[in-house]
This record gives C-alpha cells, structure tokens and sequence, in this order.
C-alpha cells in the first residue's frame, strides 16, 4: 500500500542530511511548477520528485548489493556509483513504499541519466532536479530561463553542461545521457 504524503516524507528526509532534503523540498516545488506549466500530473511529479534521492545517502556498498541482488540494470554497474541512487530508489519506491504507477518509477529512475523517448513525467522531474531554487553552477539561470517555454531547450542545456562538465573533469559518460540528450535535440529540430 502506498504510503500517505506525510509519511513518505517522514520515510525520506529521515534517509538524508538536512541540506539534502531541502534539495528534495525544492524539487517537489519546482517540478509541481513545472507540471503546471507543461501539463504533466503535478500529484505525480510531487511523488516521484518526493523519492527521487531516497537511497543517494546509502552506502555505495548496499546500492551495490541491492543492484546485484535484485538484478536491477547490471550496465549501469560499469559507470559513476552516483547514477546508482535513482536505479535503487525506483526499486525502493515500488517494494518498501507502495509506489506502483510505472511513469512515477520511470521519473525516479531516469533522473540522473536521462533516456530515451522520455516521458512528460521524466522531463519534469529531471529538469526540477537540475534547476530547483537551490541550484548554483554555471548556467543555472539559463536552465531555468529556457524552463519558462521549453522543457526540452532546457532539459537539453541540464544535459549539455552535465556532458560539459564530465569533459572537462576528463569522466565517463554514461551513453545514456547522450543519447537522451541527443533525443531531445531531434525532438527539437522536427518542431522547429
């Protein structure tokens, strides 16, 4: 059964530093925003933005275990241990909390990485992700301009400076995430 509101919020900030769950709080508002203003389900993208960090603070070793054990997407093993968090949290959500709408799953796994052919629901949350209020780095404020009349232009610039930023710093990229972005740019050009 699913959780109520409050006790998922209970559940959750409970699982983070403080500072992390203001993060969280500044994602629900912002992807219940962004619903608003480009027609997604805001009860849905308040619940997945709710549970998107929910396993980011546990120990590298049970995100591990619990992929393993689960046989939870045995590719994403090979790349960033920070991707980790979003593939566990949708397991999370869906066995301890009760969650079972595919699309709020989808939104919690897909965060981080993007994919393809993302959903209404898997645009909203990913960008309140990189643009909540809290957000300071190069090029947030031009995330969040774009945000005012296209998901896609500013989930395509979050993904852009993620790719940027992991070239610069000479990372690994999951293909994912291109892919996703290169997605969004298609998505783009047949609407232009």
């Amino acid at each position: 059964m699913l959780y109520s509101r409050e006790k998922l919020i209970d559940a959750v900030s409970s699982q983070m530093p403080a500072k992390r769950w203001e993060h969280t709080q500044g994602v629900m508002e912002t992807a219940v925003i962004l619903a608003g203003r480009f027609g997604a389900d805001p009860v849905k993208a308040e619940l997945a933005a709710i549970l998107h960090d929910v396993a980011k603070y546990w120990p590298v070793q049970r995100l591990h275990q619990m992929m393993v054990d689960h046989k939870l997407s045995e590719e994403l093993l090979h790349y960033d241990k920070q991707l980790w968090h979003a593939e566990v949290g949708a397991f999370v959500a869906q066995q301890e909390y009760g969650v079972t709408d595919a699309q709020v799953l989808d939104a919690i796994r897909y965060h981080t990485s993007g994919r393809i052919g993302m959903t209404l629901l898997d645009k909203v949350v990913c960008l309140a992700d990189y643009m909540e209020p809290g957000r300071d780095f190069p090029g947030v404020n031009n995330i969040r301009e774009l945000a005012n009349h296209s998901l896609e232009e500013a989930l395509a610039a979050g993904f852009d400076s993620t790719i940027g930023h992991l070239l610069s710093r000479r990372q690994i990229i999951y293909p994912l995430t291109v892919l996703a972005r290169n997605d969004l740019i298609k998505q783009l050009e047949a609407n232009s």
